[in-house]
């Protein structure tokens, strides 16, 4: 009787949780969020953008907003299925740290007369697809890709510095202070134990995130 009281309650758990992850993903995609921190941008200095310019940090912008619905469900995902209760909580930080990267990119986007991905939802389910696969891979390959993650993340924001207009000092500030803190998330993972990952896997990692970009600028 007692191991049945166990099993139920484990599930109970296991169900508040998925259900806390559904609820936390509908405000993710659907409801403005505010950050704990300023934003980079406010002490910013930007010129005068033209219309090509402000069309192109626009869609840049937008490009970054859905990487970070995209981080949200990854670690909300990652934390879901983790067996360490110390783990759930490092990526329940993580994620804590990125909702800060998601209230300021939708607040550029915003600022530079454009939308956010139309195809939110659709964004959200992928990665939190991918970041379940990896948290029920185990902790060790979560932590990999983690770490994987990250570093191509790291790397696109680097070009997206070549590629803002030299003149939009608000949203280059955003994304200095998001590379840096991409950065130091993968380092954690790392230190904790994180696994390399295949590089067939990296690879499909790389592609999906280019299908995203893609059609991110524009959708």
């Amino acid at each position: 009787m007692h191991h049945h009281k166990a099993t139920t309650s484990l599930v109970l758990n296991a169900q508040d949780r998925l259900l806390a992850a559904l609820d936390s993903g509908l405000r993710t995609v659907f409801t403005p969020t505010r950050a704990t921190r300023a934003s980079p941008a406010r002490d910013s200095k930007s010129t005068e953008l033209s219309a090509a310019e402000t069309r192109q940090a626009g869609a840049l912008m937008r490009v970054n907003h859905v990487g970070e619905i995209c981080a949200q469900a990854l670690y909300q995902s990652q934390s879901l299925f983790s067996r360490s209760e110390e783990l759930r909580a490092h990526f329940q930080q993580a994620a804590q740290e990125e909702l800060d990267h998601l209230a300021w990119t939708a607040e550029r986007v915003a600022e530079l007369d454009t939308h956010t991905s139309r195809l939110a939802p659709l964004w959200w389910i992928g990665a939190f697809a991918w970041g379940g696969a990896a948290g029920l891979a185990g902790d060790r390959w979560s932590l990999g890709f983690v770490v994987e993650t990250e570093r191509q993340v790291e790397a696109h924001l680097a070009s997206h510095l070549d590629l803002l207009p030299p003149g939009d000092a608000a949203s280059r500030a955003i994304v200095e202070q998001m590379k840096q803190e991409e950065a130091e998330h993968a380092a954690a993972a790392l230190a904790a134990g994180a696994a390399p990952l295949p590089a067939p896997v990296r690879g499909l990692m790389r592609l999906a995130a280019k299908v995203m970009t893609t059609v991110a600028h524009r959708v």
